[in-house]
């Protein structure tokens, strides 16, 4: 079944997006990316409104299936943090308002999925996204490149993690119809 996924590294500066496609076939293809960047000397609000803006007309274009993100952690300082945290914010109400559900992946899941290892350097992951989806070159840069990674890591794991749910929600509503039963015998 083919699927699209709209990969995204978010960040105040710079937000990488990917369009990644899986076919019939469960080939990769790398429809768009690219990045979202903001200046600098621009009062926050209107960053944030600028990548709301560029999200939504993304989101329209590609029509994605489905959305995945990083899931970021900080060891930076508390400015750059909150910065992030808004920037998520505007990016999730983006994809509410859109109808679609993310998916958040850590960087090490990320790296495993794709490298094999979770401590991965980011050089190994461009060079994994490159044969992956057979380009020429990694995307470049960094944050494009992430956020190319995010969407294949999606494309490689969401079939198994949608088995995985559909089996947990059957076991529930059997438990809960067996309460129910013992409910009835008393």
């Amino acid at each position: 079944m083919q699927s699209v996924v709209l990969g995204i590294d978010p960040g105040l500066d710079r937000t990488g997006w990917a369009i990644v496609k899986r076919n019939e076939r469960a080939a990769l293809t790398l429809t768009a990316c690219g990045l979202i960047h903001t200046q600098a000397g621009q009062d926050l609000p209107k960053r944030l409104d600028y990548i709301y803006r560029q999200l939504q007309k993304i989101l329209a274009d590609y029509t994605p299936d489905q959305v995945a993100m990083e899931q970021n952690f900080f060891l930076k300082r508390a400015v750059t943090m909150a910065n992030t945290v808004m920037t998520r914010g505007v990016i999730i109400l983006a994809c509410e308002q859109a109808g679609k559900t993310i998916s958040f992946y850590p960087p090490k899941r990320v790296k495993m999925i794709l490298c094999g290892t979770g401590t991965a350097d980011k050089k190994q992951v461009q060079r994994m996204v490159q044969l992956t989806l057979n380009l020429n070159k990694a995307p470049q840069p960094d944050d494009v490149a992430d956020a190319v990674a995010i969407g294949i890591c999606h494309l490689k794991t969401a079939p198994l993690n949608n088995i995985i749910n559909v089996k947990a929600a059957f076991l529930e509503k059997l438990k809960a119809a067996r309460n129910q039963q013992i409910k009835k015998l008393k």
